[in-house]
């Protein structure tokens, strides 16, 4: 599955922005959606997943209670909610899919683009 995320930019700590990641493929209810984040110089880091349904999630501690991610299989699309915006939150941001167990961050195997988000304190 092709996969186009959008929706970073340069945003105030405190601030929010919402990504979304569209996908090519029509049987995207069958796959898993995730958000990873990477700074250059650090390891990549499993952010938020949802399951192909949308009733299960998982997300990082880093940022439980500040991101929500969803899901609307009509569209294609995979949203990720980010309020409360922390400088430490600075990162290009990935989506990724897979057919697989959406709580198993070595499962994802089709990947977009990527896209900077930059919180200034």
């Amino acid at each position: 599955v092709q996969l186009q995320a959008s929706g970073g930019g340069l945003v105030q700590a405190g601030g929010s922005l919402r990504l979304s990641c569209a996908a090519s493929e029509h049987t995207f209810n069958n796959y898993a959606m995730a958000w990873f984040r990477q700074v250059p110089g650090k390891e990549r880091e499993f952010v938020t997943a949802i399951s192909w349904s949308g009733l299960s999630t998982y997300y990082a501690d880093s940022v439980k209670g500040r991101f929500t991610i969803s899901r609307t299989n009509a569209k294609n699309t995979v949203y990720l909610q980010m309020n409360n915006l922390k400088p430490e939150d600075t990162a290009v941001y990935y989506c990724a899919a897979t057919r697989g167990d959406y709580s198993d961050s070595d499962m994802y195997d089709d990947w977009g683009q990527g896209t900077q988000v930059t919180v200034s304190s």
